[in-house]
């Protein structure tokens, strides 16, 4: 590939482009804040607003004065940064079939996205409030006979919590997956098919959507299982650079590129999670 055909912008947008393709809980959670960001260490400020007082009206009386709201400034930070740095050899692209450099290009958007993933997967993980965790301290065994019970009863805790219904979402290790297609009650809801399973999502029951991901944390040995709605927690990442040139001793092409990101729980209450080992 010759220098001069590189163009930095349309490697940047085939980039991200892929890394939106892989994903699974950066679409489960609010990218509304994402913004434009310059460079690690960059901050997203987040307004939230306090409840509002409802009072009674009575015909013939005034009401109260205005109500001053309350304003919290929560600040997510980008504090993640990860880059990749890969060369081609002239001799070996020339020897080539196909389109070696963007073959090299995905594969970094997916070396990328792993990271990306289990970092944000960790932070829904440790985000949530401590009343919010089934088996903290002595994990459950999670069987065949019992896995939905628990998925049922993270649906309860988010249900006292007053969390909204849409976007509900729950993400299970591979293990836990297998247990629950022992159960006739997930398995006859209506498993989603092959172009759904490849984006992560598996299919519906207790009011949850279900993603599968390799990527969920574990601590001490046990999984921590989440279940969460978008507003629990906000994501921001951007490619910041992405550069070709010519490795001074060497005959190659290269390419490297800067992946900056953060996370941050804006409302713990949103989450539950369910920490587990598998029998």
């Amino acid at each position: 590939m010759a220098i001069s055909s590189f163009i930095p912008e349309l490697w940047s947008a085939r980039l991200l482009n892929a890394l939106d393709k892989v994903h699974v809980a950066a679409s489960l959670v609010n990218r509304d804040y994402e913004g434009e960001i310059k460079q690690c260490g960059s901050t997203v400020h987040i307004n939230t607003i306090g409840n509002i007082t409802v009072s009674d009206y009575e015909s013939g009386i005034d009401i109260v004065d205005p109500e001053e709201l309350s304003v919290t400034d929560t600040m997510l930070e980008i504090t993640r940064a990860k880059y990749f740095n890969f060369q081609i050899e002239d001799v070996d692209l020339a020897q080539a079939a196909g389109d070696v450099m963007d073959k090299a290009m995905e594969r970094s958007a997916y070396a990328l996205n792993d990271e990306a993933d289990a970092y944000l997967l960790e932070t829904l993980a440790t985000g949530a409030a401590s009343e919010n965790v089934i088996g903290e301290g002595a994990p459950v065994a999670l069987t065949a006979d019992n896995v939905y019970s628990y998925i049922v009863k993270l649906r309860l805790i988010l249900d006292k919590n007053n969390v909204p219904h849409e976007g509900r979402t729950v993400v299970l290790p591979p293990d836990v997956y297998a247990l629950l297609l022992q159960d006739s009650r997930f398995t006859g809801s209506g498993i989603m098919g092959e172009e759904s399973a490849r984006s992560g999502f598996i299919g519906r029951i207790a009011g949850f959507d279900i993603y599968e991901s390799n990527n969920c944390y574990q601590e001490d040995g046990a999984y921590r299982i989440t279940a969460q709605v978008p507003s629990a927690c906000a994501y921001a990442e951007q490619i910041l650079e992405t550069t070709a040139y010519r490795p001074e001793k060497r005959f190659a092409d290269a390419v490297k590129g800067l992946h900056v990101y953060g996370a941050l729980v804006t409302d713990p209450n949103q989450i539950a999670v369910l920490s587990c080992t598998v029998e």
